[in-house]
């Protein structure tokens, strides 16, 4: 069968010498950008590509661009729903909203309680499957009522500071669950009654690398460091012996940056030690050149389109774009550009960036919005010493993608090689 994906504005189809356009101003429309004539999956008729499928809805698009199996490959993640495009759409035959997330993962219909049909049985609040419930319920439908009264358990749960479980836990009738960041299942990084003891306050940047707390040259005691002999700071990190203060020390190695060797080494006396030792990616004075923020996903370095000098691409002529992934060259109409870089709302690019041969270019401006359509923001990622996805990951659309040898939702735990 033939599939057609387009809008003709001529009545037929017709033949070529009802064309008004000659055979190159045809083509051009038909091109893709890497100059194939409808993406070799159809061919061109005035201007118009007519797919040639073999299975109902394998090709289509106007330049016959879209194949469906993109969608079970794409981030090495599965559709949970129907793909278009490339896109996944989700399942919601009630028209509920139920289903949804970039790859329909999440499925609130897990939060429907068998027995009351309601939603975390109207005691709670469901997010991607999962109920989050009202103080005085507990269950993973929110199905039981704890036996002491919402007053008593909130004090009980109640840290020092005045925060439920400090922020780093989750109260269940009284009783604080610790987010324990260690995947290793151990005592773990947070702890106490109310999870008002956080060990992750004793690790230096540096000592990510390592087990080691306080700088090694300390013991940590419910978040605080005490120090050895012959060290100070507020990490151990300071040696009696050097004749610079801790401020000055760590002025020194601060630089132009917010944190001492831009967060990415051991600050001693002044002088930066860059992490990971032995990875020449992570250079300079101060740390502050992170090469490894010119590699994409595949690890190419500047798209194999440019040079990374400190951290950034310089990209050779006739590309552009923040990894020298985009080409200048394009032959796509400005309409069919467009068509592919607005959202389901209609929005250009989510209204955060401009659109060039059918991708979205986000707002240099804004460095923090990313996206296929500039929809996500990267603020929104776990940060830790300040940094988001400490400086081990890349941000992607508000989750932290963590390079080899890094875990945790901030990529702030090194389960990599022993580092001298």
């Amino acid at each position: 069968p033939l599939v057609l994906f387009a809008v003709l504005r001529r009545s037929g189809l017709g033949g070529s010498s009802s064309c008004r356009l000659s055979r190159t101003e045809s083509e051009l429309r038909c091109r893709i950008p890497g100059g194939k004539l409808c993406s070799d999956r159809g061919r061109c008729e005035c201007g118009v590509c007519i797919c040639q499928v073999t299975e109902s809805g394998k090709y289509y698009g106007p330049l016959c661009e879209c194949h469906d199996w993109v969608c079970e490959i794409y981030d090495g993640k599965i559709c949970a729903g129907t793909c278009q495009c490339g896109r996944c759409k989700c399942a919601n035959s009630e028209g509920n909203g139920l289903v949804y997330g970039k790859f329909c993962e999440c499925d609130d219909r897990e939060c429907i309680d068998d027995e009351t049909e309601e939603i975390c049985t109207g005691h709670g609040k469901c997010y991607c499957g999962n109920c989050y419930c009202e103080a005085g319920w507990h269950g993973d439908k929110c199905e039981f009522q704890c036996d002491i009264t919402p007053w008593e358990i909130k004090k009980r749960c109640t840290s020092p500071d005045g925060k439920i479980c400090s922020n780093r836990g989750t109260c269940v009738c009284g009783e604080c669950t610790c987010h324990d960041v260690d995947p290793t299942g151990d005592w773990g990084d947070i702890h106490g009654d109310t999870c008002e003891c956080d060990e992750r306050n004793c690790k230096a940047v540096y000592d990510r690398y390592s087990d080691d707390f306080c700088s090694g040259h300390g013991q940590c005691n419910c978040g605080r460091c005490d120090c050895k002999e012959g060290w100070t700071g507020k990490k151990c990190e300071h040696p009696h012996s050097c004749p610079l203060s801790v401020e000055e020390s760590a002025k020194k190695c601060q630089g132009n940056s917010d944190l001492p060797c831009s967060g990415r080494g051991k600050c001693e006396c002044g002088q930066c030690t860059c992490f990971p030792p032995g990875d020449n990616r992570v250079h300079g004075k101060n740390c502050e050149c992170d090469d490894r923020q010119c590699e994409n996903a595949d690890g190419d370095v500047c798209g194999g389109h440019g040079i990374c000098s400190c951290g950034r691409c310089v990209c050779q002529d006739g590309w552009f774009g923040k990894l020298c992934q985009h080409s200048r060259k394009c032959n796509m109409t400005e309409e069919e550009s467009r068509s592919l870089c607005e959202s389901a709302d209609g929005i250009l690019c989510s209204g955060k960036g401009s659109c060039h041969c059918g991708k979205c270019i986000c707002s240099p401006q804004e460095w923090y919005i990313s996206g296929d359509l500039c929809e996500c923001d990267d603020r929104d990622c776990d940060k830790h010493d300040g940094l988001i996805c400490t400086g081990n990951g890349v941000c992607s659309c508000g989750n932290c993608e963590c390079w080899e040898g890094w875990n945790g939702n901030a990529c702030e735990i090194w389960l990599g090689r022993e580092y001298p």
